[in-house]
């Protein structure tokens, strides 16, 4: 093993990893064998995995070791270390959508980004936890063990791609997969500082799909997104929704700084429903404002678009979706399922044909209110989210499921118009916990959010160090 990686081979990026195994210079083995150590140290702090079987991760290192030395890997995460969330189906293991009240069956076959995962060659280390049926911004679960933010182990993740968003914080190696509907990429990454990708609708294949529904790379760089895209962004026939491949040159993500010159950029401080923002997140919002014009960008204010009766509509949707499946359940499998998640579904209980009506057709209209406010601006920036990282106890900054989701007012309306979105840290309160910054493009631009996220990676202010396992911060030396 070269000197130059000693002691934090799991920290590494996949770029690098591919690299020095080209060069004989590291083995998948021996990378693989640090992760596992790293999350032994970390994980009984963060619980952020499911499903962790270090002697299977072992064997796929070993297979990927042998194929280097054959010259002959996979491709291009070959024997790069990997995590997949819980609801992302993996061949033979139960999906159980982070609830005991699932029947633990296993999965026929491997959803789409698993799938290129293994063709891929990536070593799948474990699964990642979730809250009951991706339905909260918390690591709360009835089947998993409450997942901790490895910034403050009192503050949530968020959700609901939880485990991977702590994963990624704890440097459980350099490249995780969840899934967003609402924000459930973008929250997590926000509230745990690391960087993730909403990619347009459809840009990476998922199943089942739905509307609105997307997976995303979440990692530590916008290098591991950006590498991490070739593979998730390959074609699958299983996607009814799926957008025609294009060949997007994604190792064009780093244009530099110059990407910024005379960009028309939208600056927006308010939702326009939900909470308000939190003093320490909007100054950091517009401190990063004030980079981009230093950077040659044209930063305009923009009004809110979103509204209260959009966000209900969206919300009381969701309610009469999640009371429609859970009334499939038996009562001894309903009375699993989190008190709070099983108090919103029953809410919609009395809810008319009209009622329901006028719920799902504000998905629309966000749909327009978005396309139309984004229309004069080549990207927008806002906060990813009104607050930093709430209790890891409660389900919701509001810990009320008649208001479960007045913290998605940024970053669902990008869900709804297909857009590709970002989070990526830009700054830290007071009490050290990461701020997160949206960064929003028109539909299909996938790369150039990519690339304005790279200018902002490299204008921002210098990074704190990553968090290590409370027995070793006080000796840790970055």
């Amino acid at each position: 093993m070269s000197e130059q990686y000693h002691g934090a081979l799991h920290e590494l990026s996949a770029p690098t990893l591919i690299d020095a195994y080209r060069r004989r210079d590291l083995s998948p083995v021996e990378v693989t064998q640090s992760v596992l150590g790293h999350i032994e140290r970390w994980e009984h702090h963060v619980h952020a995995l499911y499903l962790l079987r270090p002697e299977l991760a072992l064997e796929q290192a070993r297979a990927s070791e042998a194929r280097w030395n054959r010259g002959e890997p996979m491709g291009p995460l070959d024997g790069v270390p990997v995590t997949i969330k819980d609801n992302i189906a993996t061949h033979g293991d139960p999906t159980p959508l982070g609830t005991a009240a699932a029947d633990l069956v296993p999965a026929a076959a491997d959803a789409p980004p698993a799938a290129r995962v293994r063709e891929a060659g990536g070593v799948v280390v474990a699964k990642t936890t979730m809250p009951d049926y991706g339905m909260l911004s918390s690591g709360l679960s009835s089947f998993h063990k409450l997942a901790r933010n490895p910034w403050d182990l009192s503050r949530t993740p968020g959700g609901s791609s939880a485990g991977a968003g702590a994963a990624a914080a704890a440097g459980y190696g350099p490249l995780h997969i969840g899934t967003d509907i609402g924000g459930s990429l973008r929250l997590p990454a926000g509230w745990c500082g690391i960087y993730t990708l909403k990619p347009s609708l459809g840009r990476i294949p998922i199943d089942p799909p739905y509307t609105g529904r997307a997976a995303g790379p979440m990692t530590r760089s916008v290098a591991d997104a950006a590498w991490f895209m070739q593979v998730l962004s390959l074609p699958d026939p299983r996607d009814s929704m799926s957008l025609p491949h294009q060949e997007i040159a994604w190792d064009r993500f780093d244009a530099g700084v110059e990407k910024l010159r005379g960009l028309r950029i939208g600056l927006l401080l308010e939702a326009g429903c939900g909470l308000a923002v939190e003093p320490e997140v909007r100054a950091a919002i517009e401190h990063a404002a004030r980079l981009f014009e230093r950077a040659g960008a044209v930063v305009a204010p923009m009004k809110p678009f979103m509204t209260q009766t959009m966000l209900d509509g969206m919300d009381h949707f969701w309610r009469m979706r999640s009371h429609v499946d859970m009334k499939s359940l038996t009562t001894l499998n309903k009375a699993k399922v989190l008190p709070y998640i099983q108090q919103w579904a029953d809410s919609a209980a009395g809810m008319d044909g009209e009622a329901l009506y006028k719920a799902t057709s504000q998905f629309h209209a966000t749909r327009v209110a978005t396309v139309n406010a984004c229309r004069a601006f080549d990207y927008v920036i806002s906060p990813t989210s009104p607050m930093p990282a709430f209790a890891a106890e409660l389900p919701s900054p509001t810990n009320d499921p008649l208001r479960p989701l007045e913290h998605i007012g940024f970053t669902v309306p990008f869900n709804m118009s297909e857009q590709p979105a970002a989070s990526i840290n830009c700054g830290y309160t007071s009490t050290g916990l990461p701020i997160g910054l949206q960064i929003a493009g028109q539909r299909f631009d996938d790369l150039g959010v990519l690339q304005v996220s790279r200018a902002f990676e490299i204008i921002r202010d210098p990074q704190r160090p990553w968090p290590q396992p409370p027995s070793e911060a006080l000796h840790h030396v970055d």
